[in-house]
């Protein structure tokens, strides 16, 4: 009677792998093709097994010894991932600049956002090119954008909204020099790019045309960083449900109560010693609406790198990745901080 090779039941160890490759989604593609291969083998071994096998030797694979002792495993410490060091010695320079820039003259921090803008412009092209194929033009984009924000800065909003239409058709008609063929997705990515970078930055330089501008946009700063900074301690030392796991998977919910948290409190704080006529139960608002949008904003970037298949959008800057790492809370934190400004103290 031929030796017919037992397929193991569906459960066990092999139960683990499969669910986790079915919970984890196509993200994790290596878990997919782990399953994949798993069935493929199973197929194979299921259609032969009505053909006759020798029993293989015992002592090819021998039973281990039911005392031989079982080397303990390590256990696993959480890491953040990055270089905190560099990560933190970067951070504290670009404060230094930004800071520097922002309460000694306010056109020189009007040329720091336009050099972030144009950065982060090169940065994201240069991404969509090398994985996507999208060839959406820079030059139009980064004269446009710096445009912008100069734009912004002198004529408010009414000059913004100016800029903004006239880089678009700067893009449409700089892609026409070129085949037609992509055009429709490289010009679309071109106009996607000039809001989602120069136009949402100039809400920081409208920021600063007010009688307190500097204090605005510091204010607009330390919202930002305190929400990021809250989301990850909380996350890192409590963190245990998922916020959201396909787009984000290192973010977690006590994460975001943790940017809320730190947010509000720091917002009530700028309001009542940094803005004019500002109240710290505006502050609390504020600083909601800043973890709400920072958080968006990240997920929003995290999407996109998981589209691109990258995990930082450059190298610039070391323990931060690039410029649009950095960005990526900021953009579109800027009008949400402006608008309420605005109600709540006015343009100034």
């Amino acid at each position: 009677m031929p030796i017919v090779p037992e397929v193991p039941a569906y459960g066990g160890d092999q139960d683990d792998d499969r669910g986790a490759a079915r919970l984890s989604g196509p993200l994790f593609r290596d878990e997919s093709f782990r399953d994949a291969t798993f069935r493929d083998e199973t197929f194979r071994d299921e259609t032969t097994s009505a053909q006759p096998r020798a029993a293989a030797p015992q002592t090819q694979n021998p039973e281990p010894m039911p005392d031989a002792p079982q080397p303990a495993s390590a256990p696993q410490k959480k890491s953040a991932g990055r270089d905190l060091g560099a990560a933190i010695g970067v951070g504290v320079g670009l404060g230094v600049v930004i800071v520097a820039s922002l309460f000694v003259v306010k056109a020189v921090f009007v040329g720091v956002i336009a050099v972030a803008v144009v950065v982060g412009l090169w940065e994201l092209t240069s991404r969509l090119e090398e994985r996507k194929g999208i060839r959406a033009p820079l030059v139009p984009l980064a004269v446009g954008g710096a445009a912008m924000v100069v734009a912004g800065y002198v004529r408010d909003a009414e000059g913004a909204w100016v800029a903004m239409a006239l880089t678009a058709l700067a893009v449409l008609v700089w892609r026409m020099t070129e085949p037609p063929e992509g055009y429709l997705k490289d010009v679309t990515a071109g106009v996607f790019a000039a809001f989602y970078v120069p136009f949402l930055a100039t809400f920081v330089a409208m920021m600063l045309t007010a009688d307190d501008g500097p204090q605005r946009v510091l204010t607009f700063l330390l919202l930002t960083v305190v929400s990021d900074t809250g989301a990850y301690a909380v996350g890192w030392r409590f963190g245990k449900h998922k916020l959201a796991p396909r787009i984000s998977p290192g973010k977690t919910r006590e994460g975001l109560l943790g940017a809320v948290s730190f947010a509000m409190v720091a917002g009530a704080l700028c309001m009542q010693f940094l803005i004019d006529e500002g109240t710290w139960w505006q502050g609390l608002l504020l600083g909601l609406a800043v973890a709400a949008s920072a958080t968006l904003g990240d997920l929003g970037e995290s999407m996109i790198k998981r589209d691109l298949g990258i995990k930082d959008m450059g190298t610039l800057l070391p323990g931060h990745g690039g410029i649009m790492d950095r960005l990526d809370s900021l953009l579109p934190t800027a009008p949400v901080v402006w608008l309420l400004l605005v109600l709540f103290v006015g343009s100034g």
